[in-house]
């Protein structure tokens, strides 16, 4: 059995928070340097040239890469044979979000009741939290923060079932051409 004390589970997702919402993961960044690469057309060049050096920005000054720093999602693969100590799983991940979102100058997007009054909660609290017992006495903790502009756009449809697979294809790319906006 491993005992994990909940002051190093705060500081630790205070942490992420910040290098989530100022670094991007290697694989990204390599994917748009390749995408640099291979792209012909001169205007999507300029474009990835400004993502990149948007990242060189974000990276260099310690500040977000995206205005939108979202909603916090937090991913615990937690081992069954490791003992939380010194307080509660929760409470240690809420305390690092709002840690790391105060220290970090990250902006707070989080409202406290969005069906009355859209009240920010002022610390990017309560995050949502996936957790996953796994075998061993280790905890993995990965933070993403989660934009919100992706589900501002999402839109249901009920076809009939003579619409087909055509249906849903011309459904979502109809969905996809009104739903443009900038990056």
């Amino acid at each position: 059995m491993r005992d994990i004390d909940t002051s190093e589970i705060t500081e630790t997702i205070a942490r992420l928070c910040q290098e989530a919402n100022y670094y991007l993961p290697d694989d990204v960044l390599g994917a748009l340097k390749s995408a640099r690469q291979e792209e012909e057309s001169p205007r999507a060049q300029q474009v990835l040239d400004i993502i990149l050096h948007n990242s060189e920005i974000a990276q260099g000054k310690q500040i977000a890469l995206c205005q939108d720093t979202g909603t916090t999602v937090v991913f615990l693969d937690l081992g069954q044979d490791v003992h939380i100590v010194g307080g509660e799983l929760t409470d240690a991940v809420a305390d690092g979000v709002r840690q790391g979102y105060r220290f970090g100058f990250l902006r707070n997007s989080i409202v406290r009741q969005p069906f009355s009054k859209r009240v920010n909660t002022g610390d990017n609290t309560p995050p949502i939290m996936h957790t996953e017992i796994v075998p061993g006495e280790n905890l993995k903790i990965t933070v993403m923060p989660k934009g919100g502009g992706c589900e501002n756009m999402s839109r249901m449809a009920i076809l009939r079932p003579a619409d087909g697979k055509q249906g849903v294809i011309d459904f979502a790319l109809r969905t996809i051409e009104e739903s443009g906006g900038n990056p």
